[in-house]
């Protein structure tokens, strides 16, 4: 079984690709790359920062996609988290896996408003919204509370300075085996720094060009 081959699914990825390649930002052309790059770096200013891309998708690849759907699917993952929905495209990958696993559940978190909406959108046009909870706010007050007690993988794909805070409201929780798939991480090389340390409790490699993918071993 392969949700992601057939309707409504492949069709609306389809649509959801197209319309993210066309979507522009003028408030974050405005800034200059150094501005961006403090921007992203920054563990203060990122509410603002993001809320200057609200109009931009910032997905996944389709490639990225279909990697975040192959893992949770070979690890047979019921218990997913996700730091940063966005529009919801690599939130319809992972929950496309759950549906082939047998079901599940998926806890994902945005504070932009109107993100959230669309992303709710989405799913349900996925067929999908059922097997996934978006709590809109801030991550780490989102993610601080009621979170299942076994986590079979972890995407971060947020702030990319607030990777280890938000690793750490989850850490405890994550199974021996566990995955943490996080996307441009080298935006963040404290995080970077704690899942390769031998004491980190993690094995960890750089995957493809963009993603550090780790698994909990401790």
């Amino acid at each position: 079984m392969n949700t992601l081959a057939g309707a409504p699914l492949a069709p609306l990825l389809d649509q959801l690709f197209a319309e993210a390649a066309k979507a522009t930002s003028p408030v974050m052309a405005a800034l200059s790359r150094d501005e961006r790059e403090r921007l992203m770096h920054s563990k203060t200013e990122y509410l603002d920062f993001y809320g200057c891309l609200k109009d931009l998708w910032l997905p996944v690849s389709r490639q990225t996609g279909e990697l975040l759907y192959m893992l949770a699917r070979s690890t047979n993952a019921r218990t997913i988290v996700e730091f940063g929905t966005s529009f919801g495209i690599s939130t319809l990958y992972l929950a496309a896996a759950l549906r082939d696993n047998g079901g599940g559940r998926l806890i994902s978190s945005e504070f932009e408003v109107s993100k959230v909406a669309r992303a709710r959108q989405n799913l349900t046009e996925g067929g999908l919204a059922d097997l996934v909870e978006i709590r809109e706010g801030d991550a780490l007050q989102t993610l601080s509370t009621d979170l299942p007690d076994s986590i079979d993988l972890l995407l971060l794909d947020g702030a990319k300075s607030l990777y280890p805070e938000v690793l750490a409201l989850v850490e405890g929780r994550l199974r021996p085996g566990a995955l943490v798939i996080a996307d441009d991480a080298d935006y963040c090389p404290q995080y970077l720094d704690h899942v390769r340390s031998a004491a980190g409790g993690y094995m960890s490699t750089p995957f493809a060009d963009d993603i550090e993918l780790s698994m909990r071993v401790a």
